[in-house]
């Protein structure tokens, strides 16, 4: 099995809102990527090293009703609460080549398989049907992809780069046993405290970590 960061997840209260956010902090404009229609949701994307994606993730209020619940805990009132904010961290995406195997062996609740196409591209995404996200987003969401290069492939380049995934835990050892049963344990630095998540990146600006 191989599991690799596909790309990680910053909420924003509203695109405009993360986009002037992510100017002050990296130096960077993060480019408008597309719509879920399925999630009622909208992004920004760009590359952030070793075939992987930034995305900058809001609620898309021009868009229907999704019909369930938004990904990434987006309809959670807490949640909405802290966006209003300032952008958060809110998940990290691990791509497989085995989604399947990853769900048999996984000891925790990934959700439930579903299926997204944006043109000739389609991928299946571990989604919980409540929209919470494992671990409260310290266990990541799994994704695979159809055949073919890599979306990021075909982002731009703005010299963001993703150098960690850092996770907080009050029992670390208890967190680094799931992540090693998922076969991830190697893509994450985990220390103890209470429950968070945050990505450490080398930007223009220098090293800035957005929690």
């Amino acid at each position: 099995m191989h599991n690799k960061i596909d790309h990680f997840a910053i909420g924003a209260d509203t695109l405009d809102q993360g986009v002037a956010a992510m100017e002050s902090a990296l130096g960077v404009t993060v480019p408008r990527g597309g719509k879920h229609d399925a999630m009622s949701t909208h992004n920004c994307v760009m590359q952030s090293g070793n075939e992987s994606f930034f995305e900058l993730i809001a609620i898309d209020t021009d868009a229907p009703a999704p019909g369930r619940t938004r990904w990434f805990t987006l309809d959670d009132p807490a949640t909405q609460a802290r966006l209003a904010e300032r952008p958060r961290a809110l998940c990290w995406v691990v791509g497989t080549d085995d989604l399947d195997a990853v769900i048999a062996a996984s000891p925790v609740d990934l959700g439930e398989v579903v299926l997204f196409t944006r043109g000739d591209r389609s991928w299946r995404l571990t989604v919980p049907k409540d929209g919470s996200l494992a671990m409260g987003g310290l266990v990541p969401a799994f994704i695979e992809w159809s055949p073919g290069p890599h979306p990021s492939t075909g982002q731009q380049d703005l010299g963001v780069k993703l150098d960690m995934v850092q996770l907080s835990h009050p029992e670390p050892e208890t967190l680094r046993e799931v992540l090693k049963t998922l076969q991830v344990d190697h893509l994450a630095e985990v220390v103890e405290g209470a429950p968070g998540l945050s990505f450490a990146l080398s930007t223009p600006k220098g090293d800035v970590t957005l929690d």
